[in-house]
C-alpha cells in the first residue's frame, strides 16, 4: 500500500504544472520583452521600414551644462525614425525615449541604483561611442528624450518629441557666407554671410560656434552653406554643405 501511494504522489506532481516566477534568474515574468510593445510612445521600429533619420549630439559645454543637439523633435503620427546618436562629450551618456512620467519614474530608480539596461527604446553610450535607436511612433502626444544618469537630466540633457498627424518634417534652409577666421580651440568661426534665413537675421560678419569635427572641414576664405540656430543662447552652426 505505501509503494502504491508513493508512486502516485510521485506521478501526480510529474503532471501538474509548474508555478514559478519566471523564466529569467531574477525572477521576473517572461513578458519582459514584450511590454514595450505596449508603451504610449509606440514601439520598437523595423530598420527595413525607417521613414527618416535624425542624428542626435550628446555633450557638455564649458558652462557645466549637459545637452542634446537638437534640443527638440517633430514626428509625424505613424512614423519610423532611425536615431543615430552620437556622444561628443567626455562623460557618458544616454539617450532614453519614454513618456515624462516614464522618465521621471525611471530616473528616481537611476538615483537610487544606476542601472544599465539593454531596451528598445535607450542606448548608453561612452564618450566618442555611437549607436542606433530605431522607433516607431504611432500615437500622438508630447513625449520625452532624456539622459537619466544620475545628475545628468538636472543638468540640461532632456528635450520633447511632439508626435501629431499634421507635423511635416521641415525642410532645412541653408544660409551662405564666407569664412574669414577659425579659432579651433575655442569652437569658434567668423563668417561674412548674407540673410540668416533660420534666425532672420541680416547681412554682417559675425563670430559662430560649431563642433570641432565641423571646424576641421572649414578653411579661411571658404565659401560655405550651412544651418544656424540658437543653442543656449549662442549663434550656431548646426549643418554644413
Amino acid at each position: 500500500m505505501k509503494k502504491l501511494l508513493l508512486t502516485t504522489a510521485l506521478a501526480f506532481a510529474l503532471s501538474a504544472p509548474a508555478y514559478a516566477g519566471g523564466t529569467h534568474s531574477d525572477g521576473h515574468d517572461d513578458g519582459h520583452a514584450d511590454e514595450h510593445a505596449e508603451m504610449a510612445i509606440g514601439m520598437p521600429g523595423d530598420a527595413a521600414s525607417v521613414d527618416r533619420t535624425i542624428d542626435v549630439t550628446m555633450l557638455e559645454t564649458d558652462d557645466g551644462d549637459m545637452l542634446f543637439e537638437p534640443a527638440s523633435v517633430e514626428i509625424a503620427k505613424g512614423e519610423t525614425i532611425r536615431f543615430n546618436v552620437t556622444n561628443k562629450g567626455e562623460l557618458e551618456h544616454e539617450f532614453v525615449i519614454d513618456t515624462v512620467e516614464g522618465n521621471t519614474k525611471h530616473k528616481e530608480m537611476m538615483a537610487e541604483m544606476d542601472m544599465e539596461h539593454d531596451d528598445p527604446n535607450s542606448i548608453r553610450l561612452d564618450e566618442g561611442g555611437s549607436g542606433e535607436v530605431i522607433w516607431k511612433f504611432e500615437n500622438e502626444g508630447t513625449f520625452e528624450f532624456a539622459c537619466l544618469i544620475p545628475g545628468h537630466y538636472e543638468s540640461g540633457m532632456h528635450g520633447p518629441i511632439t508626435v501629431g498627424d499634421n507635423m511635416v518634417q521641415a525642410e532645412l534652409r541653408y544660409s551662405a557666407g564666407t569664412i574669414k577666421k577659425i579659432d579651433a580651440k575655442s569652437g569658434k568661426v567668423t563668417i561674412k554671410h548674407g540673410h540668416l534665413v533660420n534666425l532672420d537675421m541680416p547681412s554682417m560678419t559675425m563670430i559662430f560656434r560649431a563642433d570641432k569635427d565641423m571646424i576641421s572641414e572649414m578653411s579661411v576664405g571658404q565659401d560655405i552653406e550651412f544651418v544656424e540656430d540658437r543653442i543656449k543662447g549662442k549663434v550656431t552652426i548646426v549643418k554644413m554643405k
